[in-house]
C-alpha cells in the first residue's frame, strides 16, 4: 500500500511538473507568434482590401467591391478575428469601400477613418449610414498623424491638402514593424507622389502596395526609387476591363529589379515577419505581363 501510494504521489508531481512547463514554454511561445506582424493582400478581384495583424491587433485598408462584404467577412472569421482597430476606407471608390458596411456592421471597430471627402454614390452613402447605426464616428486622419497597432505603428502621409481626383485624395499609410516598414499607397496617382516626395516624409519601405491596381498613372519610376522597396503588391482582378497591371508599370518593375507579387495570378498573397526578416506564404511571381483594356 505504501509503494502504491508512493507511486501516485510520484505521477501527481510529474503530472504537476509538465503542466508548469508547458504553461511557461507555451507562453513564450504564444508570445513570440502574437508578437509577430502579419500582412494578408486579399484577393478580391479588381479592388483591394487588406488585413494587418499584431499583437492580437488588427486593422483593415479598404474592403473590395460591393459583392466582397461577406467574403471578407469569413475571411477575417478564419483568422480568429472578432474585433478591428481600424477599419481604414482609402477613399470613397466603390472597389475601395464597397464591402466595408459589411465588415463595420458585423465587427466591433474602435476607429473608422475615411478621407475628408464625400461621394454622390449608394455606396458611399452606405457606408456613413451603417456607422451612423452601429454608433462608430467617422475620422478624417491628418497627414503626420500615427497611430499604434499593437506593437506596430502607422504613420499617415497622405493627403495633406486635397486634390480634384477622387483617387488623390486616398488615405496613404506607411507602417513600421521593428526593422520592417510598408507603404499602402491606395489608388494614390503621381501627382501625389510628386508632393510626397518633395515634402521630405520617409518613403523608403521594404513594401510597397502599388497606386491604382499598378495603373500608368502612378508608381512614377522616380517615386519608386525613392521608395526603394525590395517587394511590390499589385491588387487587381484577373482579366479586368481597365487594362491593369499597365504595361508601362510592369516594364518599370522588370528594369529595376523589383520582386513582384500580384493577386490577379496568385490570389491571397500573406506576409509574415518578426521585424527582423520578411517570410512569404509563396514565391514572387516571375509573370511581368500586363492586362489588355476590354
Amino acid at each position: 500500500m505504501k509503494n502504491a501510494a508512493h507511486k501516485k504521489w510520484l505521477l501527481c508531481l510529474l503530472f504537476m511538473i509538465l503542466l508548469a512547463l508547458g504553461a511557461v514554454f507555451g507562453s513564450k511561445e504564444t508570445g513570440v507568434a502574437s508578437s509577430r506582424l502579419a500582412v494578408h493582400f486579399i484577393d478580391v478581384g479588381q479592388g483591394d482590401s487588406i488585413l494587418i495583424s499584431c499583437g492580437g491587433h488588427h486593422m483593415m485598408v479598404d474592403f473590395g467591391n460591393n459583392n466582397m462584404g461577406t467574403r471578407i467577412q469569413y475571411y477575417l472569421k478564419k483568422q480568429g478575428i472578432e474585433k478591428l482597430d481600424y477599419a481604414i476606407g482609402t477613399h470613397p471608390d466603390a472597389d475601395h469601400i464597397g464591402g466595408m458596411d459589411v465588415i463595420l456592421y458585423k465587427f466591433a471597430v474602435d476607429k473608422v477613418f475615411l478621407p475628408d471627402v464625400e461621394a454622390d454614390t449608394a455606396t458611399y452613402r452606405d457606408v456613413v449610414d451603417t456607422c451612423r447605426q452601429e454608433n462608430y464616428k467617422i475620422e478624417h486622419p491628418e497627414a503626420g498623424a500615427v497611430y499604434k497597432l499593437g506593437t506596430a505603428k502607422f504613420t499617415v502621409l497622405s493627403p495633406a491638402r486635397e486634390y480634384a481626383e477622387s483617387n488623390d485624395n486616398s488615405i496613404v499609410i506607411r507602417l513600421e514593424y521593428k526593422d520592417k516598414s510598408f507603404l499602402f499607397m491606395g489608388d494614390a496617382s503621381e501627382a501625389v507622389e510628386k508632393d510626397l516626395m518633395e515634402s521630405g516624409v520617409m518613403l523608403k519601405s521594404d513594401v510597397i502596395k502599388l497606386g491604382h491596381h499598378g495603373s500608368k498613372y502612378s508608381s512614377s519610376k522616380p517615386f519608386l526609387k525613392a521608395v526603394n522597396a525590395d517587394y511590390v503588391v499589385i491588387s487587381c482582378g484577373k482579366d479586368n476591363s481597365y487594362g491593369h497591371p499597365h504595361k508601362q508599370v510592369m516594364k518599370r518593375l522588370k528594369s529595376l529589379g523589383i520582386n513582384q507579387f500580384r493577386t490577379d495570378k496568385q490570389g491571397t498573397i500573406v506576409v509574415n515577419t518578426d521585424g527582423k526578416k520578411l517570410s512569404w506564404e509563396v514565391d514572387p511571381s516571375n509573370d511581368y505581363s500586363y492586362g489588355k483594356i476590354v
